[in-house]
């Protein structure tokens, strides 16, 4: 069964409901207001949804491993219980690897996709089973520190220490089996094989200084996908849409433009 996902739908004021949909899709122990930034802007003109995964923010836990297709259900399910047919989608990380499923196996309900600092596969799997298992013994603090630390640059992370605070309670909210059932999804996922399958307007994003998913691993993704965009953003580490919030806002309304005018 589909997890109950905690959201955010904001729309422009005349509450068009005809306006296009934008789902955003967050980062492995992040939740939506990692992307409060994005909202603001894009909901000027745009329907967006803003997500957090199972086990994220006030989403439903759900005990025990799960797949990336598992986390795509349960945001079909609640885009469906939005009474949403179509839509893009923009996905950062764990979010990128949801919205490679969607964008090859909903084919017909994805408009558009933008694929940020994600991978069509995360290194191997015993490193995420590791974490799991970390997670589940310790908690989400036992790890918090080392996450953090990679979705910011280092100059970044030193200039604002209080970002980097705040970054870093973001992930010891997150409940420890949401965690650990995400990085089992992740040891899971393995997209390659698929990328070709990906039809829609795809713009690939990378950060120059990001260790987690670095820029040859993006460029493996555009590489795949026919006709896409490859972009990357300076400085830039894990997690942009909060490090260079107003960068991130623009790669997604020149993509959004550029999937209108192709639509």
């Amino acid at each position: 069964m589909p997890a109950t996902l905690s959201h955010e739908v904001t729309g422009p004021e005349s509450g068009d409901r005809n306006a296009p949909v934008v789902v955003l899709l967050g980062s492995l122990g992040s939740d939506h207001s990692m992307w409060d930034a994005q909202v603001r802007d894009l909901s000027r003109d745009h329907r967006v949804i803003a997500v957090d995964h199972r086990g994220h923010g006030a989403s439903e836990v759900v005990p025990g491993p799960c797949t990336i297709a598992d986390l795509a259900g349960d945001v079909l399910a609640l885009l469906d219980a939005l009474d949403v047919d179509r839509f893009h989608v923009a996905g950062l990380s764990l979010g990128g690897a949801v919205s490679q499923w969607l964008a090859v196996h909903e084919s017909a309900r994805v408009r558009s996709a933008v694929l940020m600092c994600t991978a069509a596969k995360f290194g191997e799997p015993s490193a995420w089973l590791e974490r799991a298992a970390t997670v589940r013994a310790d908690g989400t603090a036992a790890v918090a520190d080392a996450v953090a630390a990679r979705w910011v640059t280092p100059a970044r992370a030193e200039r604002e220490p209080e970002l980097l605070a705040s970054l870093r309670a973001m992930v010891v909210a997150t409940p420890a089996e949401g965690y650990a059932s995400c990085c089992d999804a992740l040891s899971g996922w393995d997209g390659r094989a698929d990328l070709a399958r990906i039809a829609c307007p795809t713009t690939v994003v990378a950060g120059d200084e990001d260790p987690s998913t670095p820029p040859e691993v993006l460029r493996e993704i555009a590489d795949g996908v026919a006709g896409s965009e490859f972009v990357l953003l300076s400085p830039a580490a894990h997690v942009p849409a909060v490090e260079s919030p107003e960068r991130v806002t623009e790669v997604l309304r020149a993509h959004l433009a550029a999937a209108a005018a192709t639509s």
